[in-house]
């Protein structure tokens, strides 16, 4: 059974960086394309960064030269760096793990930037 774990949320100024960790539990994840979605109050969930399992990347427009997506498989972890953030970052922030049919998701932790 496949489990997503996140952590690092929290709340931010204006500017200030947060590092968001997604434990991932119960499969192989080396083939898997591993990323993190975020849905602000009232908006349809959207793409915020994916790392293939090639190890290329692909950032949203929004937060690219902000954000940085890593992943470690040897721990089965994705993460996302995230600076100079905005109030328009805030979200939950969800991690995912896709492979073929497989798509899963993280119960969500919540960024909010604010002064």
């Amino acid at each position: 059974q496949v489990q997503l774990v996140e952590s690092g949320g929290g709340w931010v100024q204006p500017g200030g960086s947060l590092r968001l960790s997604c434990a991932a539990s119960g499969s192989d994840f080396s083939i898997y394309t591993m990323g993190w979605y975020r849905q602000a109050p009232g908006k349809q969930r959207e793409l915020v960064c994916i790392n293939i399992s090639s190890g290329a990347t692909h950032y949203a427009d929004s937060v690219k030269g902000r954000f940085t997506i890593s992943r470690d498989n040897a721990k089965n972890t994705v993460s996302l760096q995230m600076n100079s953030l905005k109030p328009e970052d805030t979200a939950v922030y969800y991690c995912n793990v896709k492979y073929r049919s497989e798509n899963y998701w993280g119960q969500g932790t919540q960024v909010t930037v604010s002064s």
